[in-house]
């Protein structure tokens, strides 16, 4: 059961404050998922250096391999001309972004006091503003499920996934839906109620799934993890989508008052339509968008917004209109214990991976990894905390990127010119 804040016991106490001298009323609740203004950046470069975050945890971090497996990864996107049309982020350049990570990788092969030193005289700290203006953010968590499938329908087995269609027509370079090819020419592909109602995709199952939810979660994911009933491991991934618009099956429950808007995640949404099966078909058809799937190599698995791998503790998901993709993140927070309780976590992250939950400057997701012992911690991961960008300053980019380009010769941009201008995804 989701147990609502404000019920009956609460209302008698309002009451009672009516007539009981020096009553305080109840503080307004945190709205961690209230979204900035239109145009406005989630981060603010702190000025004065005595509020600066402690930086130790990061300088002792720079050399854990973990923490470099995850930033080589930024690194590679930020190599790849694609990534460039997501900058500029705010006053944050595509090339100042990535000098920055290269930077950070150097620093990892000093020593952690030489490392700390040069992060304080050639870096500066940008704050995310969080949900009240004063840095504060909720963090959740999520995982990576791995699921049972089978290639055949068995009683068990029925919930099937789809390959792509024929007859959807998308556009070669882009990839973007045009719609399905008719004899009378090219017309809007099929909504998912259509789809599942007149059963349009007969003969082109993929596999065969044993839970309706978790079919519907790979669809929203666009990737999973398929254990086979013969024994094999499958891999597969997103093949293309109908072209319509998603609705997020959370917000909607959030809409109905069945979840609370800041602690929507995979895990709360799973409990609830456990508790709630009944209601499971209406929401998940309110979502039009219905997406197919090919199987693929796993190398790359699992993959975040960034189109890299995701690493456990490391990756951290937020919202991609406010913040800069790739950077480097110091998370301050507490996350949970196998033991059930709870410890500080002063982690040096990359910001690879987004979701739909996670939108507005006071949340933030970690990823916790894969398997059920990763989706227990990630279903008890809710507590506020602070994260901290950590940028070169503006008259260490050029020396940095001259030094990276001697490493990496291809340029996507000139340093003294400004990235692509285009709308940031």
């Amino acid at each position: 059961m989701i147990l609502r804040r404000h019920g009956w016991a609460l209302g008698l106490v309002g009451a009672l404050c009516v007539w009981l001298v020096g009553c305080r009323s109840e503080p307004a609740a945190p709205q961690y998922s209230r979204p900035l203004p239109e145009g406005a950046f989630g981060l603010r470069r702190i000025v004065d250096p005595a509020r600066w975050p402690d930086l130790s945890p990061l300088a002792h971090q720079l050399s854990d391999p973990s923490f470099r497996e995850a930033l080589d990864r930024s690194l590679q996107w930020y190599a790849a001309p694609s990534s460039q049309q997501f900058f500029p982020s705010g006053p944050i350049s595509h090339v100042h972004a990535w000098a920055s990570a290269y930077a950070l990788r150097e620093l990892g092969g000093l020593d952690t006091a030489t490392a700390l030193s040069r992060l304080r005289s050639e870096f500066d700290v940008w704050e995310s503003v969080g949900w009240d203006g004063s840095g504060t953010v909720f963090f959740t968590g999520y995982y990576t499920p791995v699921f049972q499938a089978s290639r055949t329908r068995t009683p068990q087995y029925s919930y099937p996934l789809y390959r792509r269609p024929p007859d959807l027509v998308s556009d070669p370079v882009t990839g973007e839906v045009r719609g399905q090819r008719t004899p009378g020419g090219i017309v809007p592909y099929p909504t998912r109620a259509q789809i599942e109602s007149r059963n349009l995709l007969n003969g082109l199952e993929l596999v065969y799934l044993a839970n309706r939810l978790d079919a519907y979660l790979i669809h929203v994911n666009g990737s999973a993890k398929l254990e086979m009933t013969d024994g094999s491991t499958m891999t597969i991934g997103y093949a293309g989508s109908n072209g319509r618009a998603y609705t997020s099956v959370g917000k909607l429950l959030v809409r109905d008052g069945k979840v609370d808007e800041n602690r929507l995640s995979l895990p709360v949404l799973r409990d609830y339509f456990q508790q709630h099966p009944q209601e499971l078909e209406g929401y998940i058809a309110q979502n039009d968008r219905f997406v197919f799937f090919q199987e693929y190599d796993g190398d790359n698995w699992p993959a975040g917004s960034l189109g890299v791998r995701v690493t456990p503790l490391r990756s951290l998901a937020t919202d991609k209109q406010v913040f800069p993709r790739g950077c480097v993140v110091l998370v301050e927070t507490q996350v949970p214990t196998a033991s059930g309780g709870t410890q500080p976590f002063a982690q040096a992250m990359l910001d690879q991976d987004t979701g739909g939950a996670i939108r507005a400057a006071g949340r933030a997701d970690i990823y916790m990894g894969i398997g059920e012992q990763a989706g227990t911690l990630a279903g008890r991961q809710a507590a506020e905390g602070r994260m901290y960008y950590l940028l070169l300053r503006r008259d260490r980019v050029q020396s940095w990127y001259n030094q990276m380009m001697q490493q990496q010769p291809a340029s996507p941009e000139p340093v003294a010119r400004s990235t692509p201008s285009t709308p940031r995804g």
